[in-house]
């Protein structure tokens, strides 16, 4: 396309944006619209884009080939080198569906990314990637991510998280795997898996491992249908199967500093201490 009709397609753009602030607030539709071609229906709203198309609303950023948008709904779909920014997210896949209300839909080889900015816990920050087939992202949900089909969550800090499925809300640190969940933390020389594997690095620190479940750290290791493992911060095993035991279970192990006394016992009870000695009384 020449330089002429891209400069037209970007006056198009704009002029699109100001027809349809007529219909909706202008808060709520992107700031920029561009591409090699545009194509708007003022009766359905729908803009069809071709040829490096950029959508850009608030903080969120979208590129791709090939892109359907409605003014009125919000609704997006990107299709071809797809990659999305939104804040310290960003996405790459083949395609992706935005339904304007705060859920996002991407397919073919998708990769989530997100940077962590140096904190009191992270003080050199953290990269966290998820990938899979598909993930859906809901950002205003502390940035929910489902991965139903399996992927992979990793951290450069915390280590890898695998499972047939993923669900994780990433600014809460919390992730469950379920179905040949398999955790690996290098930086606790731990690893665990279990039919399922329910993580939460934030608040309490620690995995819970249901089902065929299993942790091993320094060639320790410890196997059970449900464990707790908590993730200390000396980077020490700490783990409990979910048992139940008695109350005085402690007290089997208290010193004992006076021997304890027989129990009387009735004219009809017979008691054997040693049966050679009641051998030889018999005698």
């Amino acid at each position: 396309m020449t330089k002429l009709k891209k400069i037209c397609a970007g006056c198009a753009a704009m002029m699109l944006i100001s027809s349809a602030a007529l219909a909706a607030d202008k808060d709520d539709l992107p700031s920029e619209v561009n591409a090699d071609a545009i194509e708007y229906d003022m009766n359905t709203g729908v803009v069809a884009a071709e040829g490096n198309v950029l959508l850009k609303h608030g903080t969120t950023k979208a590129t791709g080939l090939h892109a359907l948008y409605n003014v009125n709904t919000q609704e997006a779909h990107l299709i071809g080198n797809v990659i999305v920014v939104d804040e310290d997210m960003r996405i790459t896949c083949g395609a992706l569906m935005s339904n304007g209300q705060g859920h996002m839909v991407a397919d073919e080889n998708v990769i989530a990314t997100q940077t962590v900015a140096p904190n009191e816990k992270y003080p050199q920050g953290d990269v966290r990637t998820f990938t899979g087939e598909h993930i859906d992202f809901f950002p205003d949900d502390r940035k929910h991510v489902l991965i139903p089909t399996g992927g992979i969550a990793r951290s450069e800090v915390e280590g890898t998280f695998t499972a047939d499925k993923l669900e994780g809300w990433i600014d809460d640190e919390r992730y469950i795997g379920t179905g040949n969940a398999h955790l690996i933390s290098p930086a606790r020389n731990l690893e665990a898996g279990g039919d399922q594997v329910d993580y939460d690095g934030k608040k309490d620190g620690k995995a819970v491992v249901s089902g065929n479940a299993w942790a091993i750290q320094d060639n320790n290791t410890i196997r059970g249908n449900r464990l707790t493992v908590y993730l200390a911060d000396d980077g020490t095993l700490k783990a409990e199967p979910r048992v139940q035991m008695p109350n005085d279970f402690g007290k089997a192990f208290e010193p004992k500093s006076e021997p304890a006394q027989a129990e009387e016992k009735s004219a009809d009870e017979t008691v054997v201490i040693n049966p050679d000695e009641a051998t030889k009384d018999e005698s």
